[in-house]
């Protein structure tokens, strides 16, 4: 046992990590270690869940080659030149059992294993396809305090936190991967407050950071004093190491107050989201930038703004790809944007190609009327060019497409569908005029025109949104009560809807189901997205 000290320092290592890459993860903590033990004089470092594998690595977990991956990086992780412990999450692998486990390293030796005992099976969560359920409560003396460790899940249930506290535990450090969705900061620390007031005990919640596929990790690391206070709070989307001390006073361990970062606001929250995880996708995949049409649309508009954002001017080519239907409007906004934000555009004008394939389909579409059939013609060869563009550069197609007509199948498969990532994807189109707006009151990046105009296709002269769907105002709250609340007709109806236009949009949401498997991955921001955690039957009998 350490002698104890007057105060215990810790860090929080809010870090950015790459799942599968067990090396440079390894190095990243080392890293962080050896600086928050020298330069920060730090007692212990805490890191988040899964550390060393990044989270979620899903099937990897059963690769044999992944296995002796992470035996290496532990190898690495005990010869850490630091003189302070640090509190990792790995893969424990034993025998034919895998758990979820965070190791207190010190002086080259595990002192201490915590396996986690509460695995989460909903949402985005599938941790009981892959992990064992620890049963033992984890309290380690350290240089005089006694810490219950527990993993993410573990403080959501009132279990875990009571059993440690049995065992002696003094206050809790809990590691996390906890993916951002809208609220969620709210809901965290409304959950940590719960168990802080039933124990009495102070928590320290690390968090990850950075974008994994389709979720984003914010940050948002904080400590809560014995009263249930935020005490600390590290920036979220900022990577580092974040202190905070703790003293006894009069036999009890309590936080040292210190900065508190500002909660941000619904729109802010989710725009950072956005420009975080295209950061993490694209640098992550190694594309050198992206391309994107733009159309002089809302939707490409706030598209291209956060591309800006997330990788910078010069990793960013608008096209825009005009057809007979296209507006002047259209033209000049699309310009002006680029211009404004100084990326890469051109012009390239699809007229010639539809009627290329027009004429060649002639014979096939003879004695029909036109219909989206030629609608559809124009996004297919929209994202032909685009295609050829990212095949000829290297740089990934973004999608620009949003929730609400992801949902309705207002969309052309193998059109305006294509692309490597949809940034946007879980962004209903109210609150796509909701980020415009916010992104706007930092910088004007968007025409005002942009926002304000009716939204179209502009697939057929005249065309409006309003054409096909019901209006955004009454669409949305009807998708989110479907989607989001898994609410029935009746149910719906019952908050003030007409029961003509619910049936037609669950109709169309369950119809285009076949086209949301082929979509490609984008930013998670609500409480359900399409995708890890919508898992509706493409064929299916059901109607209501």
């Amino acid at each position: 046992m350490n002698a104890p000290h007057k105060r215990l320092r810790l860090a929080l290592g809010q870090l950015n990590l790459l799942v599968g890459d067990i090396a440079g993860n390894a190095r990243k903590i080392v890293a962080a270690a050896e600086r928050a033990c020298g330069d920060l004089d730090t007692d212990l470092l805490v890191l988040p869940e899964l550390t060393l594998s990044g989270y979620p690595p899903e099937d990897l977990l059963f690769h044999r080659g992944f296995r002796v991956a992470i035996d290496k990086g532990m190898e690495t992780l005990r010869g850490a030149r630091a003189s302070c412990g640090f509190l990792v999450g790995f893969p424990e692998y034993a025998g034919s059992q895998i758990f979820n486990s965070a190791a207190l390293i010190e002086g080259g030796e595990i002192r201490a294993t915590h396996r986690k005992s509460c695995l989460p099976n909903y949402k985005v969560f599938d941790e009981k396809r892959y992990f064992q359920t620890g049963s033992q409560p984890t309290v380690v003396d350290y240089r005089g305090y006694r810490i219950g460790i527990l993993v993410c899940e573990d403080i959501w249930e009132p279990e875990p936190a009571q059993l440690a506290k049995s065992a002696g535990a003094e206050m809790f450090v809990v590691l996390n991967a906890s993916p951002f969705e809208l609220h969620k900061q709210r809901n965290r620390e409304d959950i940590v407050r719960r168990c802080v007031r039933d124990l009495g005990l102070p928590v320290v919640y690390v968090n990850m950071l950075g974008g994994q596929d389709e979720l984003v990790f914010d940050g948002n690391s904080f400590v809560m004093d014995g009263t249930g206070k935020v005490v600390m709070r590290a920036p979220p989307f900022e990577e580092g190491l974040y202190e905070v001390e703790f003293e006894r006073v009069d036999g009890v361990v309590r936080p040292v107050p210190s900065t508190v970062a500002p909660e941000l606001g619904d729109a802010e929250s989710v725009y950072r989201t956005l420009v975080l995880g295209v950061r993490d996708y694209v640098g992550k995949h190694g594309f050198p930038g992206v391309v994107l049409g733009l159309s002089g649309g809302i939707d490409s508009a706030l598209t291209l703004a956060i591309a800006v954002d997330a990788l910078g001017k010069d990793k960013v080519h608008a096209v825009m790809m005009p057809s007979p239907y296209t507006s002047q409007m259209s033209l000049d906004d699309a310009k002006g944007q680029a211009n404004l934000l100084g990326v890469k555009y051109s012009v390239l004008p699809i007229g010639d190609m539809m009627k290329a394939a027009e004429h060649t389909l002639r014979e096939e579409f003879a004695g029909r009327e036109p219909d989206t059939a030629e609608e559809n013609i124009q996004s297919r060869c929209r994202m032909v060019l685009l295609m050829g563009i990212s095949n000829k550069t290297g740089k990934m197609l973004l999608t620009t497409g949003n929730k609400s007509e992801m949902a309705v199948g207002y969309a052309t498969l193998y059109g305006d569908m294509a692309g490597g990532f949809a940034p946007i994807k879980d962004c209903s189109k109210l609150l796509v005029y909701r980020l415009a707006e916010y992104r706007n009151s930092v910088a004007p990046v968007i025409p005002e025109r942009v926002i304000t105009r009716p939204p179209s296709a502009e697939l057929r002269p005249d065309q409006k949104d309003s054409d096909s769907l019901p209006p955004y105002e009454i669409l949305d709250p009807i998708l989110e009560a479907f989607i989001e609340d898994d609410l029935s007709v009746d149910e719906i109806c019952a908050r003030g809807f007409e029961r003509a236009t619910v049936v037609r949009v669950l109709d169309l949401v369950k119809r285009n189901e076949y086209k949301r498997r082929q979509a490609p991955p984008g930013v998670r921001v609500s409480r359900r997205a399409f995708g890890r955690d919508w898992r509706y039957p493409i064929t299916s009998g059901y109607r209501r």
